[in-house]
């Protein structure tokens, strides 16, 4: 069953345009710094308080209105540009940032929770549009909040890609369509980034490895556009942040196979047509070209079930139906890749219309957007470095990456590279797409929180009418 807005809800909203909200109007009209501060106080502290650990169970009360906290911050960013600039220039902004990734992290192998996973994705896209928050992320991460991520010493911008490569390699199916957004938003502040942590690093470079495979990239018309926004993530540090970020640069050299062969695809028709799927190993790893599936984890964490969209939960929560009737987030300067704007109205699509006819690849369409691939610097990178490594490595008989992360920190490539490339951010940006669907979560959220006592049986309130399929 699918939960859609009623249409009578809808025939008002747009006959009568604009309702006149007295709170909506005394909000955006907010200016006095001590009030933003307050109200940014307020809500960090609640949103931190499902996180707070103790010594003494129970010691502490925990209130569980993370979805209202984070609906009311989105609609004043909507409405007040001013709080959200003094979030963005306050050091708060990584107290909202934490909070959030942990919901995160926490809700995406739940089909009921869908909506809830594209609230937080899309106030981090909000934030990620300044440069700000990317210069924020760079705060070295010491609190400890309980999440299933691996171990790692380094910073917020560290805790943020561990937990979009979880949500991408262990996340519910459903969330496929998020995917162009979690990139965008790692593009956005990576030109920021003074140093990523080792654990980080491999992750991406996880992620590039599974998603530049052939199979995948021809298996749907979009996914190589994945391949596009991780290349760009690279070359971002690498013009911008090279000399702090030894590790990612080792990690690419650790790789480099990879693109190599993204840079001599092949794309006569027998190499473009499609191929089964890589067989699964059964064993507890998977094997090489298995991790390149929907991309497991590297560990060889299976993708979860899709059985929970069947429950009860799954039924009753918002998310599923506005998803399919929103293409939020337009982004501007998207330099001809598609935008995460149609992200979130694929995925609908999929679940609510009939099936389109299955995309094949051709070779004229792989050579289309080959040849577009922003390959130079990474491969430049590699045709400096990797003959230098390798000659120390064979010179001193080197064994242990720490001399090797050494000489990286000591090198540098000015003058080597090509010109660096303008910074390009690729800014939220709300339409009827995105105001459909918030205002269809909100109620939701309004209705699933008043269930007992049921405030709303025999009125005239009608939300939503629920679909059998």
């Amino acid at each position: 069953a699918d939960i859609v807005p009623h249409p009578s809800s809808l025939a008002t909203a747009s006959e009568e345009g604009q309702l006149d909200n007295l709170f909506c109007n005394y909000m955006s009209r907010i200016h006095n710094e001590q009030d933003f501060a307050f109200i940014l106080r307020g809500l960090t502290r609640l949103l931190n308080n499902p996180l707070t650990q103790t010594y003494l169970p129970n010691s502490c009360k925990k209130v569980a209105v993370h979805q209202e906290l984070l609906i009311l911050f989105w609609k004043m960013c909507d409405l007040n540009k001013k709080f959200m600039y003094h979030v963005l220039k306050s050091s708060d902004v990584l107290d909202l940032l934490v909070p959030i990734l942990f919901h995160l992290n926490e809700s995406r192998s739940d089909a009921s929770r869908v909506g809830l996973m594209h609230i937080c994705v899309f106030i981090l896209l909000l934030l990620s549009g300044e440069r700000n928050f990317g210069v924020r992320l760079n705060k070295p991460y010491h609190v400890r909040v309980p999440m299933d991520i691996p171990v790692f010493t380094g910073t917020h911008a560290d805790l943020l890609i561990l937990v979009f490569h979880k949500v991408i390699t262990t996340g519910h199916q459903r969330l496929t369509p998020l995917f162009d957004c979690l990139l965008t938003i790692v593009v956005n502040v990576s030109p920021y980034l003074k140093s990523l942590s080792m654990v980080a690093s491999s992750k991406l470079l996880h992620l590039m490895e599974a998603f530049s495979t052939p199979w995948y990239m021809f298996a749907n018309p979009t996914n190589h556009h994945l391949v596009f926004f991780l290349l760009e993530i690279f070359n971002n540090i690498i013009q911008y942040q090279f000399d702090g970020n030894a590790n990612l640069i080792y990690q690419l050299i650790r790789r480099r196979n990879v693109f190599h062969a993204l840079a001599n695809l092949p794309i006569d028709p027998s190499a473009v047509k499609p191929k089964k799927k890589p067989a699964t190993s059964t064993g507890g790893a998977s094997s090489s070209s298995s991790k390149a599936q929907t991309p497991q984890e590297e560990s060889g964490d299976r993708h979860p079930s899709v059985a929970a969209e069947d429950s009860a939960a799954a039924s009753a929560s918002l998310p599923s139906s506005p998803v399919g009737q929103a293409a939020p987030a337009r982004l501007e300067g998207t330099a001809a890749l598609p935008t995460p704007s149609t992200a979130v109205g694929r995925a609908a699509e999929n679940e609510e219309l009939p099936r389109p006819k299955e995309f094949t690849a051709t070779s004229d369409w792989v050579e289309s957007w080959k040849e577009k691939l922003p390959l130079q610097t990474v491969l430049r990178l590699l045709q400096v470095l990797v003959p230098q490594v390798e000659k120390i490595c064979i010179d001193k008989g080197l064994t242990d990456e720490s001399e090797i992360l050494r000489f990286l920190q000591h090198g540098t490539l000015v003058g080597l590279l090509p010109v660096p490339h303008p910074i390009l951010i690729r800014k939220y940006q709300a339409n009827s797409g995105t105001n459909m669907w918030f205002r269809t979560y909100m109620w939701g959220v309004l209705y699933l929180r008043n269930v007992e006592p049921p405030i709303w049986y025999d009125s005239e309130v009608k939300l939503f009418e629920v679909q059998r399929v």
